[in-house]
């Protein structure tokens, strides 16, 4: 049965904060508001959890983890980035967009792409996510809370709380997120490609 937590969306209860993130500590896998959507997040170096996050959500290594950052100053130590990407993903940060970049080694090579060595990386515009990051004071690994069987995201925590009682350990429940996931732009190669477009405006890019 996992914890169930209320927290108020704009000044979330510190307390039951800390709460959430000693279960992280210890391996467990939670649903978090974000900008975008719900999300399953889990300690990043925790190889049993990120499997339970990846079971959970129905999806094999190929898939794209994401890591949640608290802000920009984390970015140099997962990711490879120059200045002229650097620019563009301070323009869409903090807010509702994933960006593809070369993990560097502090990434462990079992949560990035098993063969492009690549991860995606985005800063949420949420309080309570960010309030949850500044606590573990590291970035989370992410992925949006779809469920296999499912084409949209969860933004309802009763219903995650009901769907995931035996799966998740705990839920912080801030209300309705919106229901698009973010919008995903690969940097990887020579220039910006939109893989997927969500609740981010890519014009807010310029792309």
């Amino acid at each position: 049965m996992s914890q169930y937590f209320e927290v108020h969306p704009d000044n979330p209860q510190s307390r039951l904060l800390k709460q959430a993130v000693q279960l992280l500590h210890d391996g467990g896998v939670a649903a978090v508001p974000t900008d975008s959507s719900y999300a399953l997040v889990c300690h990043l170096d925790d190889k049993v959890a990120a499997e339970n996050l990846r079971r959970i959500r129905g999806v094999d290594d190929k898939h794209l983890l994401t890591l949640l950052c608290c802000d920009l100053s984390e970015l140099a130590s997962y990711a490879r980035v120059d200045n002229k990407q650097f620019r563009l993903i301070k323009l869409g940060t903090p807010g509702p967009f994933t960006f593809i970049l070369e993990a560097t080694k502090e990434v462990p090579r079992r949560v990035s792409h098993p063969s492009r060595r690549t991860i995606g990386l985005r800063v949420p515009d949420h309080k309570v996510t960010q309030a949850v990051l500044e606590l573990l004071g590291q970035p989370l690994l992410a992925t949006t809370l779809i469920l296999p069987g499912d084409t949209e995201p969860l933004n309802d925590p009763a219903d995650i709380r009901d769907r995931l009682q035996k799966l998740v350990h705990v839920v912080v429940d801030a209300g309705a997120c919106p229901r698009q996931p973010t919008t995903i732009i690969d940097l990887t190669g020579d220039q910006p490609v939109l893989v997927r477009r969500g609740r981010g405006d890519p014009a807010r890019l310029g792309l």
